[in-house]
């Protein structure tokens, strides 16, 4: 299970100096393989075939992209199932859902670009001219072990449509998938130097991919400081930056919800993927009349919950990623006990049944009060705040107090109602009661979430830059 080679210029070759990190499996903490680090000196040959082969690429039709996406998504769908034992193994996800979301979402991307590109018009007349949209340039692409191959694809599939070339630096972590998807383009037939995978470190690969002067642009997905440090970097060329950062997403349920099934839903969504979700409704805004029933509720909800061996078909929960997720996760429940938050349901350590492996106690807290540690900062792990309001407004103030802005959610049997609450929230997504995953609507934050925009035809957009053509006409 080793990921020893980079993918440059159409070849698996050895990185320059070849720094070697175990790759954990979270399950069980025993290494289940080696990945090879990359360095700038491999960013920049890696840069170097991108800008060599934008020229051609930049310049095939339609038609040619599209075909090209085609056979990435047969590639695709023929490795589905691997696919997802590869983010099990590396990331702890467990089997069911990597093959029923992780991977399949990945999957829509590909099929989106598709769809996007099939009708897009890169030219449109105007009565003085014409404005053109052309492909950016090299793109350099930061992402995370979370959710690895669906945020790989969601920026790799329109820069394919869009005629960029691209360097990926995947995350560390979790390697395995990032190795498989490259070897799906490689075996489509995409051009040598349109696509190049450096895995790496972030302040080696990923600061190099950021300030190269021959990046046109970099897409980071990640945390709100490695978000700040990308863009620092990336100034002194004045390149394009987007970024999906973190998040602090509120779960509004207004007072004619069903209380039990409203709470429920929102435990379940707050645990997926054991809570290693940038939008995960980590604070749940309930009336304040109703704090009791549902406290017991959410007790129902966590008691549903199968935490186990995550290639078991059965098991909904898996580990943490890793050590160091383990421990943040571990101080902040710490921190939610120490600052008087109510223990509703987990609380410290490791369930009982866990003997190795970086598993953590579903938990949730209630009267949790907006200074509070766990109802600031993004966990990253399955740990649900439960916060109580006597109004709709407090609920809208309490949702708006916090430096991120990613996503927000409203559960009511109205949605007119529900409306109003979602046009107040400052977040660049609200879900409505449960509402299921679009590949087809922008995906991005306010605030310190980021900016810019990915899915659809705002994430197609991204990768194009507007030219004027100022007395031509069509």
């Amino acid at each position: 299970m080793d990921a020893l080679e980079i993918y440059i210029d159409g070849h698996w070759v050895k990185p320059d100096g070849a720094r070697e990190m175990a790759i954990i499996n979270p399950a069980d903490e025993r290494q289940i393989g080696r990945v090879a680090l990359g360095s700038a000196a491999d960013v920049d040959r890696a840069v170097t075939a991108a800008r060599r082969a934008f020229d051609a690429w930049s310049a095939t039709t339609r038609a040619e992209r599209l075909e090209a996406l085609r056979r990435v998504v047969d590639g695709f769908r023929a490795r589905l199932p691997e696919l997802a034992r590869l983010m099990t193994m590396e990331m702890g996800v467990p089997i069911t859902f990597s093959t029923e979301r992780q991977a399949t979402v990945a999957l829509f991307h590909f099929e989106e670009a598709i769809r996007v590109l099939e009708t897009y018009a890169f030219e449109r007349p105007e009565p003085t001219g014409i404005i053109r949209r052309e492909p950016i340039g090299v793109c350099g692409m930061i992402t995370p072990w979370n959710w690895p191959l669906n945020q790989m694809a969601s920026k790799i599939a329109p820069a394919l449509a869009t005629g960029c070339t691209m360097v990926l630096k995947p995350s560390e972590i979790a390697p395995l998938s990032a190795r498989a998807l490259a070897e799906i383009i490689d075996a489509a037939g995409v051009p040598a130097g349109v696509f190049n995978l450096v895995q790496g470190d972030g302040p080696t690969v990923g600061e190099a991919i950021a300030s190269h002067p021959e990046v046109d642009m970099v897409s980071i997905t990640g945390s709100a400081g490695a978000g700040i440090r990308v863009a620092k970097l990336a100034a002194d060329t004045i390149k394009r930056v987007a970024q999906e950062l973190g998040g602090k997403s509120a779960n509004i349920i207004l007072p004619d919800a069903d209380m039990a099934k409203a709470v429920a839903a929102g435990v379940h969504a707050c645990n997926t993927n054991a809570g290693q979700n940038c939008q995960s409704p980590t604070r749940m805004l309930v009336p304040r009349v109703n704090r009791d029933e549902a406290i017991a509720a959410a007790r129902g909800a966590i008691d549903t919950i199968v935490l186990g061996d995550p290639m078991d078909p059965k098991t909904t929960m898996g580990p943490l990623v890793s050590q160091s997720q383990f421990d943040k996760v571990q101080a902040l429940i710490a921190s939610g006990i120490d600052e008087g938050a109510t223990l509703v349901a987990g609380g410290p350590g490791r369930p009982a049944t866990a003997n190795a492996g970086y598993f953590v106690r579903p938990t949730v807290f209630a009267d949790v009060t907006p200074e509070m540690r766990i109802a600031r900062e993004e966990i990253f792990g399955p740990v649900l705040s439960m916060m109580f309001y006597d109004s709709e407004d407090e609920a809208v103030a309490i949702a708006n107090d916090t430096p991120f802005g990613l996503a927000g959610f409203v559960q009511s049997p109205d949605p007119e109602r529900a409306r109003k609450i979602a046009n107040r929230i400052r977040a660049g997504r609200v879900y409505y009661n449960g509402a299921p995953f679009d590949r087809s609507l922008p995906f991005g934050g306010y605030k310190q979430s980021g900016n810019g925009r990915e899915f659809g035809l705002a994430g197609f957009e991204e990768y194009l830059e507007t030219k004027a053509l100022v007395g031509f006409t069509a």
